[in-house]
């Protein structure tokens, strides 16, 4: 009996390392902020940004996910879209950390060693969080005395991920971030002499494209739900 325990016992964890399947990746991209200063087109990057992950296929549809992101954000008030911000001449740069997990859902199976299975469309839904310089407090003639903060946002992306050779893919995303903070362009509600329009919280975004590497015995996902 005992034998038979330990064969089946090391039959599944061989079977569990031969049916794992991981991937490594960067991507490179850029950002867009979208607050009380700058542009207000959400589609139009402005800084360069990059971001490393890390995969686990759990089966041909579902993919865990974690990503740390560096992304610089700026806005101008000299390239808005209206007249008060274009008159009002105020700029920012801040730079957010970002550590987000979360699933990456495909639209159809994808599989980089079955033919007909090597591409798709597909959802990503994270939790994330990140951190920033924010305005700790205001001197007593104005100035910005500067500390850092951590908040999290609401999370979600859009992308499309193919086969480039073997065992590399690549992937073209769009993450989308609603935030819980008015501050990263170090500007609220609270700033003395507001000159602001309400925009309410602040957004931030990155697309870019990703070079993927996939390695694990076989090159395939586990079968699982």
């Amino acid at each position: 009996m005992k034998k038979k325990l330990l064969f089946f016992a090391f039959a599944s964890i061989t079977l569990t390392f031969y049916t794992q399947v991981n991937e490594v990746g960067l991507t490179f991209g850029g950002t867009k902020f979208v607050g009380d200063i700058g542009n207000e087109t959400y589609f139009l990057p402005n800084k360069t940004a990059g971001a490393i992950f890390y995969k686990y296929n759990y089966n041909p549809r579902i993919a865990l996910k974690a990503t740390y992101s560096f992304l610089p954000i700026a806005g101008n008030d000299l390239d808005a879209n209206n007249t008060f911000r274009q008159q009002r001449e105020i700029s920012f740069t801040n730079t957010i950390h970002e550590f987000a997990a979360g699933i990456e859902f495909n639209f159809y199976e994808f599989d980089l060693s079955s033919e007909g299975k090597t591409a798709t469309p597909y959802l990503l839904l994270e939790l994330a969080a990140f951190s920033y310089t924010n305005v700790a407090s205001y001197s007593s003639t104005g100035e910005i005395n500067y500390g850092k903060e951590t908040s999290y946002a609401i999370p979600f992306g859009i992308g499309y991920k193919s086969k480039l050779y073997g065992t590399l893919a690549i992937a073209f995303e769009a993450k989308f971030r609603y935030t819980f903070k008015d501050d990263l362009d170090f500007t609220s509600i609270k700033t003395p002499n507001a000159n602001l329009e309400g925009t309410g919280n602040d957004w931030y975004f990155f697309s870019g494209i990703s070079l993927i590497y996939t390695f694990g015995r076989p090159s395939c996902y586990t079968k699982g739900l």
